[in-house]
């Protein structure tokens, strides 16, 4: 489980086909390893990445083609900088919202303006996803939490201050750029509940209770 508060960034090392998938390798100067052990999970650019090999400025994983499929890796260059943040332990802050590293799908910038000192994107994605995305609801862009100020259709937009352009890859993005894209995990169970997949007929779940809950409006 991780926040969304990247802790470093790295660059892609080696991009390795292997044996049907591929084999990735980053190397960071800023992320801590020395916590970090085998089998340890760290997002990278949003994706959950398991820890197969260790090294002192970085680690190795493997990526299925499940992964490679539904994410950004399809393109991923040699070089590529991307967003680290390793598994939140349970004394840290979640300092932004739950996240999984369970990429829902790719979204891309179509639009980029100045605000003041703020920069906003907008973003397009698929109307399947674009009903998990509310207005001051959460999203996990490329590994980095962030809040969304406006929805239009199939357009959402998010207002990124001067401190997380500079600690992230945001700075690099540019229109047309492809990131990987995680809705908030609340959204999906609520959906799942509401539409009582697999419920016993005597539930005493609904819209109604729900409501009064404060679950939906």
């Amino acid at each position: 489980m991780f926040t969304g508060i990247v802790e470093a960034t790295g660059k892609i090392a080696l991009l390795q086909k292997k044996q049907g998938d591929l084999a990735i390798r980053i190397q960071s100067k800023n992320l801590d390893m020395s916590d970090v052990k085998l089998g340890d999970s760290i997002a990278t650019n949003g994706v959950c990445l398991t820890v197969v090999d260790k090294h002192i400025d970085g680690f190795s994983a493997d990526l299925s083609n499940e992964t490679i499929s539904l994410t950004g890796f399809a393109h991923y260059a040699l070089g590529q900088t991307v967003n680290l943040e390793k598994a939140m332990q349970p004394v840290s802050r979640l300092g932004g919202h739950l996240v999984s590293g369970h990429v829902d799908g790719i979204a891309t910038i179509t639009a980029i303006n100045t605000n003041a000192r703020a920069i906003e994107y907008w973003l397009a994605t698929d109307e399947n996803l674009m009903k998990y995305i509310p207005y001051k609801g959460s999203v996990c862009i490329d590994g980095i939490s962030l809040t969304v100020n406006a929805v239009e259709d199939n357009k959402f937009k998010l207002t990124i201050v001067p401190h997380t352009s500079e600690q992230t890859t945001i700075a690099d993005f540019k229109v047309g750029t492809q990131v990987n894209l995680e809705v908030d995990q609340i959204a999906r169970y609520l959906e799942r509940l509401i539409n009582g997949a697999e419920q016993p007929a005597s539930s005493d779940i609904s819209m109604g209770l729900l409501t009064q809950a404060g679950f939906i409006k």
